[in-house]
């Protein structure tokens, strides 16, 4: 068995944990807030933190072409599918609840664990690299859903100043290039609490699968499938084939790039009262569906 069956073998059984203890009523769908918020708040952000601390950054200027390549398979997929849900004569909250969905890569909380597995630390560095990508389609659509839908450009300029992982980002880069000690006691306290984020992710995932969705929504999750799954990793593809990226530049930026709708979709739909009940739908059947593309691709590249 290769390391990427291992590591999809190993995400599936977590996700199926959650699911089999929400079955059992152990746990609920009332427990994943709580579980996002340790992740988001507390555990993802050592996680980055660490991981750019402690990293060999002599490849920056390169590292830093990688946000672009999620931006622009961002970019292309939104305004490929705008134009296609226009001609469905969708209302423009429909539209956008689905909209959001196919524009936002789960390149954290699914595209961690993943890079990391497989292609271990320096994988996992290139991973928080396309991760900046996806605040800045989320600070994007969000000034977008203001001036269609009502709202203030300071709060979602609030939401994204105060967003822990980005902090982690940019704390860890500080730390590093300065070389700032934090010493062996807080060093060990980080790197346990980074550990923990991927077995909660996982869990509170399996903990959200609703099949039922399936009938409730079932066309648009079509479409944001094959948008999402299938179109935005092609654009990936072009992109990253175009400006000459190779190795593992190449596979991590496609790969992220494959990952299914990202939570901060869901995020948005709430914050600007769309379909939200859509928007989960579409997140949490594709996130099932991305465990066969996943591999497929992984494979391919």
């Amino acid at each position: 068995m290769n390391q990427i069956e291992v590591t999809i073998l190993s995400i599936i059984i977590m996700i199926g944990l959650g699911y089999f203890l929400k079955r059992i009523d152990f746990l609920s769908e009332k427990d994943i807030d709580p579980f996002n918020k340790i992740v988001m708040y507390i555990l993802l952000p050592c996680m980055i933190f660490h991981a750019l601390f402690s990293a060999d950054l002599s490849l920056l200027s390169k590292l830093g072409v990688l946000p672009f390549v999620i931006l622009g398979s961002s970019l292309a997929t939104g305004i490929i599918s705008y134009f296609i849900l226009r001609q469905l004569n969708l209302d423009d909250v429909t539209l956008w609840s689905v909209l959001v969905t196919v524009m936002i890569a789960n390149t954290g909380f699914m595209g961690y664990p993943v890079t990391l597995g497989i292609f271990g630390q320096e994988g996992f560095l290139r991973a928080i690299f396309c991760d900046i990508a996806t605040s800045c389609i989320f600070l994007i659509l969000s000034f977008v859903l203001i001036m269609k839908f009502g709202g203030t450009a300071r709060t979602a300029v609030k939401k994204i100043a105060l967003f822990p992982p980005l902090w982690a980002v940019v704390l860890g880069l500080i730390f590093n290039i300065l070389n700032i000690p934090i010493g062996p006691v807080i060093d060990n306290t980080v790197n346990y609490l980074g550990q923990g984020a991927i077995p909660i992710i996982m869990i509170a995932l399996g903990l959200s699968i609703d099949f039922s969705a399936i009938k409730r929504s079932k066309s648009m999750i079509v479409f944001t499938s094959i948008m999402k799954l299938a179109f935005f990793p092609l654009v990936a593809f072009i992109i990253a084939s175009q400006i000459g990226l190779v190795d593992l530049q190449y596979k991590i930026s496609i790969v992220e790039a494959a990952m299914p709708s990202g939570m901060m979709s869901l995020l948005l739909a709430i914050t600007y009262k769309l379909d939200y009940e859509l928007t989960s739908d579409c997140i949490l059947i594709n996130t099932v569906i991305s465990l066969i593309t996943l591999p497929i691709i992984i494979m391919i590249i």
